[in-house]
């Protein structure tokens, strides 16, 4: 590896970062000019290999303007052996004060298919070697806009009469099924999506349904129409029954406004959840590996 050269950018370098192509063009994913534009990309937190100045290798940390945590790699590429990945990533970790958080993004079904792990696994090998240890994944639905599976009727919808419902609900809630955006919520405004959701998602109650049954709450659900994308923000559940009437009625409120896309994220380990997901009509968009440093809490 006597010939690489390992280096952040400098202003007015951008385009280096893409020179190399995009090894995986399917996926959904904020083009690098537009982030540099919109302040969350910057040179000095990107760095690239370079081998007879063309680039094999390339990471770039991210942190949106405002941000309240530290940068974490969003993207990270890789044309040569996995020990050129590693040998980056440690000059990048030493560089910005130590080895923080690397989210990788991948297609849908990324293990069933042959030509995305040839992608793949140069960079997450990377990633192990630098230190980094693997810390779950996540999975990206849609729905767009197949017909909604038929109530049963066993349950009654209603608005919250005020925020204090939402969060006296959400207290009783250990693990919800559904956290859209966790993770930007987490790392951008310092909100534990779990157990403060309006935190994030703010107070108004209209996006919000809580599912009764013989006058008891049994569960409740979150949307946010007016995202990035149309949110199936939160589902929480205190009957496990009431599963597959909240996951239609999310869709049904953010149809109600005129989404045509929903988009939910689940735990990939959550099977019950993804199943009950597809059979409302979400189809998987993408998944993204986390991966932290060991003593990472």
């Amino acid at each position: 590896m006597t010939d690489l050269v390992i280096r952040p950018l400098v202003a007015g370098e951008e385009d280096l970062f893409d020179s190399m192509p995009d090894p995986l063009p399917q996926l959904r994913q904020v083009a690098y000019a537009d982030g540099i534009a919109g302040g969350g990309y910057r040179p000095e937190n990107t760095w690239v290999a370079l081998r007879a100045g063309r680039v094999v290798g390339r990471a770039a940390w991210l942190l949106p303007p405002g941000a309240v945590g530290a940068p974490w790699l969003e993207r990270f590429d890789l044309d040569a052996e996995p020990e050129v990945g590693a040998e980056l990533l440690r000059a990048a970790h030493e560089a910005l004060g130590g080895p923080g958080l690397y989210y990788a993004a991948l297609p849908a079904h990324w293990r069933r298919r042959p030509e995305v792990l040839a992608v793949v696994r140069a960079p997450m090998e990377a990633a192990r070697l630098a230190g980094l240890v693997e810390r779950g994944e996540r999975l990206r639905c849609s729905w767009t806009g197949t017909p909604l599976p038929a109530s049963s009727e066993r349950y009654d919808f209603r608005s919250p009469v005020d925020a204090a419902e939402i969060n006296a609900l959400v207290a009783r809630i250990a693990e919800p099924d559904v956290l859209t955006g966790a993770e930007t919520a987490r790392l951008v405004g310092g909100v534990d999506l779990a157990t403060d959701p309006l935190a994030w998602l703010g107070d108004a109650v209209a996006g919000w349904r809580i599912a009764v049954e013989a006058g008891e709450p049994v569960g409740l659900v979150g949307t946010a129409g007016d995202a990035c994308y149309p949110l199936f923000a939160y589902l929480g559940l205190l009957d496990e029954a009431a599963r597959p009437e909240l996951v239609a009625e999310a869709v049904r409120v953010l149809a109600a406004g005129g989404a045509r896309e929903v988009i939910a994220d689940v735990d990939a380990h959550r099977v019950t959840v993804l199943a009950e997901l597809e059979r409302t009509g979400f189809r998987q968009l993408r998944s993204r590996v986390a991966f932290a440093p060991p003593n990472a809490e």
